[in-house]
């Protein structure tokens, strides 16, 4: 294929998995804490400092939210769909990143194929559509991954191979923490292992390349520690880290399928892993990079897989390099697929990419019927959007809603007058009109006498997905009450 033609359909596929009905569905899981902390952003101007309601949020570093709010401020939007996109398009990144660096070492039809296997792992599918932290961190170590190898194998400049690659891991650092480091090194490792080059490790551009990417997390980290107590800050941090070594909350079964789901995170293309060892590559060089790689990802994924405190998701900054292994079987010469994998019939792709083209266009075919059969019946048994459309119907649009230490509340996204997040009822000026309270906190709002000779009273109670309670209050002489 050529360089054009192989863009062209990287682009298409990805548009058509990614883009399709993207901000369709209400946001769920986590998403609200990426979303949240980047509107808070932008209504305050402290980028430094991420905020779930009225509380620093330190259990993750930033970069998500800055990203968000970076889509909501360019696009003049803010919904489903410019939240979710920064996601889709650090897949694209990683997709054009196969197509063009991959060019030289994987040939151009290798490159096509290693990006194709990158966007139609179920993984990347299934977290590219979300304003998740999974997707963005695969992608950056991904970036890192393809980076490195291309450069490597290319003999480019020692400089650029040791020095730019990591600052997609600086920026890795800042998505999630340093986790994707042990997957990282563990393939660096194994790949120059195989060809004798363990040295290159202790080169001056080596030191470089860590010293930028220490540097990129520190820009954020120190200004936070800084404004923070540095105390709290680092508590948080060591105890995020230290729970997926010790497992505060192990759960036995959970452990025990770590690693089959984690192979499922690669489907449909895992079954093709076995064939590595069955390749006939074009040299020996092309052999110990494949025999690299595939040691590097079995043994990171086994290691980290086996921590008490893991989850099936943390191991999926191996997927890029997995994707580029892959790649390297398709692309390999010899009869190491079976004849029912190698699709030898008359096609209008080439060789190396029939069989990604073939599961590219089911991916295509399945995410159209998700999106007009399945997207439709989930989006009547919303879960967070009908929680703020009663306070929306109960709440003037012009009035400001005042949000007592509201905790997480995912809902607020949807809420359409302006929010202000106070730490306790004391803090909310006597000119307020409505407030959003919890269950512990809902009595001494109403007993308050700030706002004598009005008083505060419940307008609404509601009760979301999570089980959590709020209640909505108007201060007013006479309040109508109702219920929900």
């Amino acid at each position: 294929m050529s360089r054009a033609s192989g863009v062209w359909l990287v682009l298409a596929v990805w548009s058509a998995i990614y883009l399709t009905r993207l901000g369709t569905l209400e946001i769920k899981g986590e998403e609200g804490r990426r979303i949240l902390p980047a509107i808070a952003m932008l209504q305050s101007g402290n980028f430094i400092v991420p905020y779930v309601g009225s509380d620093p949020y330190f259990s993750k570093p930033p970069l998500v939210n800055w990203l968000v709010a970076a889509s909501f401020k360019l696009s003049g939007l803010r919904n489903e769909w410019t939240a979710r996109l920064p996601s889709a398009l650090a897949v694209l990144a990683v997709a054009l990143a196969f197509a063009f660096l991959g060019q030289k070492t994987l040939g151009p039809n290798g490159s096509v194929a290693g990006a194709l296997v990158w966007m139609t792992n179920f993984g990347i599918i299934e977290k590219g559509r979300l304003i998740e932290i999974e997707a963005l961190y695969a992608s950056l170590c991904g970036l890192a991954v393809v980076c490195w190898l291309s450069w490597w194998q290319e003999e480019r400049s020692r400089w650029f191979t040791w020095v730019v690659p990591w600052s997609f891991l600086g920026l890795g650092m800042l998505a999630k923490g340093p986790l994707h480091l042990v997957f990282f090194y563990a393939i660096v490792c194994a790949v120059l292992y195989q060809h004798g080059e363990l040295r290159k490790l202790w080169s001056g551009a080596h030191l470089l390349g860590i010293v930028l990417m220490l540097g990129i997390f520190a820009a954020w980290a120190i200004p936070c520690l800084q404004l923070m107590e540095a105390s709290d800050v680092t508590h948080t941090w060591t105890r995020q880290f230290s729970g997926r070594l010790t497992g505060e909350d192990f759960n036995l079964s959970g452990w025990l399928m770590n690693i089959p789901r984690g192979l499922c995170y690669f489907l449909p293309w895992t079954p093709l892993l076995p064939f590595v060892n069955k390749a006939r590559f074009s040299d020996g060089r092309q052999a110990a990079v494949a025999k690299g790689l595939l040691w590097g990802i079995a043994i990171s994924f086994v290691a980290v897989s086996l921590l008490p405190g893991t989850l099936p998701r943390y191991t999926m900054p191996l997927l890029a390099p997995a994707s580029w292994l892959i790649a390297m079987v398709l692309v390999a010469g010899g009869s190491q697929l079976p004849d029912w994998l190698r699709l030898r019939r008359p096609s209008a792709f080439a060789s190396e990419v029939r069989l990604p083209a073939l599961v590219a266009i089911a991916a295509c075919l399945g995410i159209a019927v998700y999106a007009l059969a399945v997207m439709p019946f989930l989006a009547g048994r919303e879960k967070v959007r009908n929680i703020a459309a009663q306070i929306n119907a109960a709440l003037p649009a012009t009035e400001t809603l005042y949000a007592v230490n509201p905790d997480y509340q995912p809902s607020l996204f949807y809420v359409l007058a302006p929010i202000v997040y106070v730490h306790k009822v004391a803090e909310v000026p006597a000119t307020a009109r409505y407030l959003l309270v919890q269950p512990e906190t809902e009595n001494q709002a109403i007993t308050s006498r700030q706002w004598q000779p009005l008083q505060a009273q419940p307008v609404l109670r509601l009760r979301d997905y999570r089980d959590k309670e709020v209640s909505l209050l108007k201060v007013g002489a006479e309040v109508s009450r109702s219920s929900s």
